[in-house]
């Protein structure tokens, strides 16, 4: 019966470093939710996201967000069949286990808003159906942070749907060396079928039975609400940040084995949650502030149980 350290073990087998992409790949995964992984182009954000895949044997579809792409490339459309003279549904590429949004940014509104229902009630709707998504089913999207040039931001109501956001760094002079030993001869061969999608639907049930303390809930909470009227905050988390605070911190314990969450799980999972579920005023710009110090400080703000 595997386990979710496999999958970990799977994708350290193939990406080199980036320990915080891959943990919160798979912490995801367990607690099924969506992850945005934002940063440089080359940094494997879409390996990492292949081989998580790959190695629950889950389908794997690809969408490259472009300006001219429409909400039918994305979850389908109805054409009509001449033979029969009736109308088929062709399903689009949501239809799957792992979805990737590549450079989710770089389609306009109109088209990010059709991830909104499959992210958030897992179904699709084409044409006058209503179709249940696959289960398992996660959207990993990426982002470039450097090129704005014809991208179109992220609403705060798609961003919220994710539930962690994921800063890809650049890899350590040891990292890089090891990248290029790695892949300089060609792309190494994915490990596949560390687990199963069964695996997956019943780490999901067993993570959400880990045990979390009132204590620990209100500590979720706490800062939380200390993101709303924060300096140079203009719009703190929702409500939903809280419920994804515990639901990692319980897919962390499942990770390590642990029957409970600690402080720890949520106070080192806290930046993911938070990051993309806050606006800033235009302040932030004039005192050349990094939004990460922000959230830093925020969470730093609140006292741990």
């Amino acid at each position: 019966m595997s386990r979710p350290r496999d999958v970990l073990d799977a994708l350290h087998a193939t990406i080199v470093g980036q320990a915080e992409v891959v943990e919160a790949l798979v912490l995801t995964l367990i607690a099924g939710g969506h992850v945005l992984l934002e940063g440089a182009p080359g940094v494997a954000k879409t390996l990492a996201c292949r081989v998580l895949a790959a190695a629950v044997g889950g389908v794997f579809r690809r969408v490259q967000f472009t300006p001219d792409l429409l909400p039918s490339d994305i979850v389908g459309t109805r054409i009509f069949d001449q033979r029969s003279g009736e109308f088929a549904t062709v399903l689009g590429p949501l239809f799957a286990n792992v979805v990737l949004a590549d450079e989710i940014n770089r389609a306009p509104a109109k088209v990010q808003s059709a991830l909104l229902e499959g992210m958030q009630e897992r179904r699709a709707t084409i044409g006058l159906q209503t179709l249940d998504l696959p289960a398992p089913f996660l959207v990993l999207a990426t982002m470039n942070p450097y090129d704005s040039d014809g991208t179109y931001p992220l609403p705060l109501a798609q961003l919220d749907r994710f539930l962690a956001k994921v800063v890809v760094a650049y890899p350590s002079l040891d990292e890089e060396r090891a990248i290029v030993d790695r892949f300089g001869a060609g792309e190494p061969p994915l490990q596949t079928n560390a687990a199963t999608l069964d695996d997956v639907l019943r780490w999901q049930r067993d993570a959400r039975q880990v045990f979390v303390d009132a204590k620990l809930r209100d500590y979720a909470v706490d800062l939380v609400r200390a993101t709303r009227g924060a300096e140079l905050v203009a719009h703190g988390a929702s409500p939903r940040a809280a419920l994804a605070l515990v639901a990692l911190a319980r897919a962390r314990a499942y990770l390590e084995e642990r029957p409970f969450a600690v402080p720890d799980d949520v106070r080192d999972l806290a930046p993911a949650v938070l990051r993309h579920r806050i606006s800033y005023d235009d302040r932030i710009a004039i005192a050349g502030t990094d939004p990460e110090d922000v959230v830093r400080r925020i969470v730093a703000s609140v006292r741990a149980p």
